[in-house]
């Protein structure tokens, strides 16, 4: 099409209408181009765009926010009636809380906190719990002096089990260390009363230990370099309650002694027994990104 032509509404071309037609001067040919009615009034348009809506926080991960507990155990506390907002109880799933909005639980205004995450290398005869109810020690009288905010450990060590432990407040990131399918692996330092057999280290290996919950896959699993056949690192990602202990149990063999040296791609490096230190950015990015 050369320049100047156009189509009316019927789709009709300006050159195959009747050739008598007075040509309309070149300043009018573009005038219904250039017309209001024809131009959309963008000011218009944006008047009528809704303005962004702000629709919140869930409940359930304020309070996770708030390091209270992870989002699971908050929506437990939901539906149990102890959280309120703007003195209303709610136990709507999915609630979203707003800016000026003042939640409590159990009567206790709930706000957002720093973050705070805590490696530790767990000592001998400590529970890992946040109380006691004997009196006995646990792992945070060891990180009392760690942070202003309440700590949570993530996953469990026996009172036996030395090693890596994590604790935070950061709930979001404990259920998701914690939640099956991260396949989160950990490596163990295995002490057995006698020497584990060939046979049935393959047997381990190969997954034919079958304990309650079903068949114990592990990730690898091998004699200590430079050790006796009584010392096996074992590397697993499976969270069964006392899963390395009663491996070896259902085989025979009692652990005199069971340490955890890596979490997470997290290690014992410089940290010391009974200590802890604060997770440096890389590490705690590590922990974010984690794919097993």
């Amino acid at each position: 099409m050369r320049r100047g032509d156009s189509k009316d509404e019927e789709g009709v071309n300006d050159q195959q209408q009747s050739d008598n037609r007075t040509p309309r001067p070149q300043s009018q040919q573009f005038r219904s181009f250039r017309s209001k009615r024809e131009l959309p009034d963008y000011r218009a348009v944006n008047k009528k765009l809704p303005k962004k809506k702000n629709d919140g926080i869930r409940l359930n991960k304020f309070i996770a926010h708030a390091g209270i507990c992870a989002r699971r155990k908050a929506d437990e506390h939901i539906k149990a009636g102890l959280v309120t907002v703007n003195g209303r109880v709610v136990k709507e799933m999915g609630y979203k809380v707003q800016r000026k909005d003042v939640v409590r639980f159990e009567g206790v205004v709930v706000k957002p906190q720093r973050k705070v995450y805590v490696l530790m290398n767990k000592p001998k005869n400590m529970l890992t719990t946040t109380n006691d109810p004997q009196g006995r020690r646990t792992v945070m009288d060891i990180v009392s002096g760690a942070a202003d905010e309440r700590l949570y450990p993530v996953g469990r060590l026996d009172r036996n089990t030395t090693g890596l432990l994590l604790l935070t407040n950061d709930g979001d990131l404990a259920q998701s260390l914690s939640h099956p399918s991260k396949e989160v692996r950990k490596l163990y330092h295995v002490h057995l009363d006698k020497p584990l057999t060939k046979n049935d280290l393959r047997r381990i290996a190969e997954g034919k230990v079958v304990l309650e919950e079903g068949k114990v896959l592990v990730d690898n699993i091998s004699y200590v370099s430079g050790s006796s056949k009584n010392e096996v690192g074992i590397q697993i990602h499976i969270g069964w309650n006392r899963v390395v202990r009663r491996t070896f149990e259902a085989l025979g063999y009692k652990v005199v002694k069971l340490d955890r040296v890596i979490y997470a791609g997290l290690t014992k490096k410089d940290l010391p027994r009974g200590k802890w230190r604060y997770l440096e950015p890389k590490e705690l990015l590590l922990l974010r990104h984690f794919k097993g």
